[in-house]
């Protein structure tokens, strides 16, 4: 059984559509929320915290809702790399990202990621881009360069920074392709949570071996909270709603439906750190409402 055939799959595709916008919305208010995090914490010590237990919690999760953990050994590679490109190298570079520049320009540039999906479906799973889904591509993507063109001096002043956040989009992208293609016999919340564990072991193995973890005694209020966040709302929740949009919709529609992510990640960082709001994030906010609007309509979803 695949994760487009699972019995997830067969649920009605506006409910496939309400996750993707809420885990959108929980990702998005998630940038600026681990740049507060970030403040108290540095970041490998951050993501191993973050990993070192959300991945146990979801497999919990998963067993007392009845769920088989056993997965078959000829799944095992598949999920190493899925956990690989989705965990490691994406919680790693979005981190280090992050830390290196601000919150919204961050976003921005990781969601460039439905561009890398999109071809990487069309390329290694046979998904068809439709006249519609390429239209919503285009406004979706012109929405991201709206962001990106005001901002291209100080990305460039922060190229460490840029280049982690590529990465990000690009590890992401390959991952969604690896756990797309696979045909996985566990339930969404068994793959996330192995994902988790697998992709956070060498993470936790790095924090470990840099030094110990900061004593969290000492992180004010704000910190705490922040973390909590992070574990609860972007990683369990989060990791879980985006697998099991997988479950139900094509790559290509999955990836483009994130394009929300950026505008909400601007918007809730001006709202919360005092970052700028310009009147290019507000064309932005209007492009990508349009592509979601086109490619995200029940409709196409269900043909």
């Amino acid at each position: 059984m695949s994760l487009a055939s699972s019995a997830t799959a067969r649920r009605p595709a506006h409910g496939a559509l309400l996750l993707l916008a809420a885990t959108s919305l929980f990702w998005g208010l998630n940038w600026p929320v681990m740049k507060l995090a970030l403040a108290g914490i540095p970041v490998l010590p951050f993501r191993a915290l973050c990993l070192l237990v959300s991945g146990p919690a979801m497999l919990a999760v998963a067993r007392l809702g009845g769920d088989r953990l056993a997965l078959p050994r000829r799944e095992f590679r598949q999920l190493l790399l899925a956990s690989l490109f989705n965990v490691t190298l994406w919680h790693l570079f979005t981190g280090y990202g992050l830390s290196l520049m601000p919150a919204g320009r961050a976003s921005i540039i990781a969601y460039t990621m439905p561009a890398w999906a999109t071809l990487l479906g069309v390329l290694f799973l046979g998904e068809r881009l439709t006249p519609a889904r390429g239209a919503a591509l285009l406004l979706g993507l012109s929405g991201v360069g709206a962001l990106v063109l005001p901002n291209l001096g100080a990305i460039a002043a922060a190229p460490l920074g840029a280049a982690s956040m590529i990465l990000a989009a690009l590890s992401w992208a390959i991952g969604t392709v690896v756990t797309k293609r696979c045909r996985w016999t566990g339930s969404v919340a068994a793959l996330t949570g192995w994902q988790l564990c697998l992709g956070g072991a060498p993470i936790v193995a790095a924090a470990l071996i840099v030094g110990p973890f900061p004593g969290l005694a000492r992180a004010d209020a704000a910190t705490i909270a922040a973390l909590g966040y992070v574990i609860i709302f972007a990683m369990l929740i989060g990791q879980w709603g985006w697998f099991a949009v997988l479950a139900r919709l094509p790559v290509t529609q999955a990836s483009i439906g994130t394009l929300a992510i950026p505008v909400i990640g601007v918007l809730s960082s001006s709202l919360l750190l005092g970052e700028p709001l310009t009147l290019e994030e507000l064309v932005a906010l209007v492009l990508v409402v349009a592509a979601l609007a086109l490619s995200l309509r029940p409709g196409a979803a269900r043909r």
